[in-house]
């Protein structure tokens, strides 16, 4: 399907054509006609299918052809960053149109908290929010919801995994019952389903190729001891196949430490954590999509709500805990069908939670012989780290509770 054929209004599809859009994804294609027929849904997509515009697209033809001079959708999503992206994603779209948007989020200057109390006051058309920021203005009473049409949960199964179960139950509370209520989740858990009975109003389901990377990426990993990781990191960064890199890491700690190992090694490269100010992760994100940094080291807080073209390589410095996880890091590579990579380094201890992403993508991932002056690389053996992992487990307990002498 094209746009054409969804009978949009005419200045939309200009701003749709101005952003080079053509085909419909998978998504759009069973999302966009169920939402402009007033439809509440569940849709399960992963990042990287279109799923933004799926949502986007429907809502400003609606504001479109029916405006108002209140507060039109709110969209619930679980960072700042995936805020600030459909936001700039709204901006593009409706270029040619009279909707306007912001996108509230804490960790802001009194500035920018101010200017979010104004544009909220005077009623923008869709507001993008964290929980945590718009609870805030929910208990100062610096918000109007009481003529809401559409409510958007992006990522809802990060916003769970967050914590934001009862803050989104509160926010859900202040709003008209009668709403289109829109569910997005890469994953559907038990308690996802359990969120949208109590929300949703017989929704629709959409299923669209779940838990599967996307075609273009070519996957590999290599066996390393955490005292080789370093070496072989900057050997891969220093080889000159990649020129715009994403290294994630499992925490914030490990982030710092990674970043200043490649800044000593001269690598132009910028460090990306909880820890920085709002201003400057903004700016540290515009310079990587500008091109002018080529590597950005960061954790799962990167994997979701960042949209940048051209990424050569996810380098995953740790093996991600959950599946999912990693699904979403290497979706940031291979973006709207074009080809990227991804590597993984896999310690003794990672195996198991490597087998798992093996057999939830159906696949077995090459290993990379490690060079060999690296030294010898820990044996690929899942099954074998799962029961020595277990043993240790069991001989552990023993030894705690192991009783006192008499």
């Amino acid at each position: 399907m094209t746009f054409d054929d969804f009978d949009f209004e005419y200045d939309l599809l200009d701003g749709i054509d101005a952003m080079g859009y053509k085909n419909a994804t998978p998504i759009q294609e069973q999302a966009i006609p169920r939402i402009l027929n007033n439809e509440d849904l569940i849709a399960c997509a992963q990042t990287g299918t279109g799923k933004t515009a799926a949502f986007v697209l429907p809502i400003l033809n609606k504001i479109l052809t029916s405006p108002t001079l209140h507060i039109n959708t709110l969209v619930l999503v679980p960072t700042r960053e995936l805020a600030q992206q459909i936001d700039q994603q709204i901006d593009a779209m409706a270029y040619f149109i009279d909707v306007s948007s912001i996108a509230v989020y804490g960790g802001s200057d009194g500035i920018t908290w101010e200017q979010q109390k104004r544009a909220l006051k005077k009623g923008a058309d869709i507001i993008i929010a964290t929980p945590g920021r718009l609870i805030a203005l929910l208990n100062m009473n610096a918000i109007d919801f009481s003529q809401l049409q559409h409510l958007v949960l992006d990522e809802a199964d990060r916003m769970l995994d967050m914590g934001f179960v009862e803050d989104i139950e509160r926010i859900v509370s202040e709003l008209p019952k009668k709403r289109q209520t829109l569910l997005f989740s890469a994953t559907m858990p038990p308690k996802i389903r359990n969120l949208a009975a109590k929300i949703l109003t017989n929704p629709q389901q959409i299923s669209i190729s779940i838990s599967k990377p996307a075609e273009g990426i070519t996957q590999e990993a290599y066996m390393a001891h955490d005292t080789q990781k370093d070496e072989l990191l900057k050997r891969i960064l220093k080889s000159g196949t990649y020129k715009s890199v994403i290294v994630f890491a499992s925490t914030k700690e490990k982030v710092k430490i990674i970043y200043a190992t490649l800044h000593r090694a001269g690598m132009d490269v910028k460090a990306f954590h909880s820890d920085l100010q709002q201003d400057e992760r903004e700016q540290i994100m515009q310079q990587f999509k500008n091109k002018s940094i080529s590597i950005l080291v960061g954790t799962d807080v990167l994997s979701r709500g960042i949209d940048v073209e051209g990424i050569d390589l996810v380098l995953n410095y740790n093996v991600p805990p959950d599946p999912e996880d990693y699904i979403h890091r290497i979706g940031r590579t291979a973006r709207a069908e074009t080809k990227g990579n991804a590597i993984t380094f896999i310690n003794e201890n990672d195996q198991t939670r490597f087998a798992a992403i093996e057999k939830m993508i159906e696949r077995e991932i090459p290993k990379l012989p490690l060079p060999i002056d690296l030294g010898e690389a820990p044996i690929y053996n899942p099954s074998a780290a799962k029961r020595f992992s277990n043993h240790n487990h069991t001989a552990q307990k023993k030894k705690f509770h192991k009783k006192p002498n008499k």
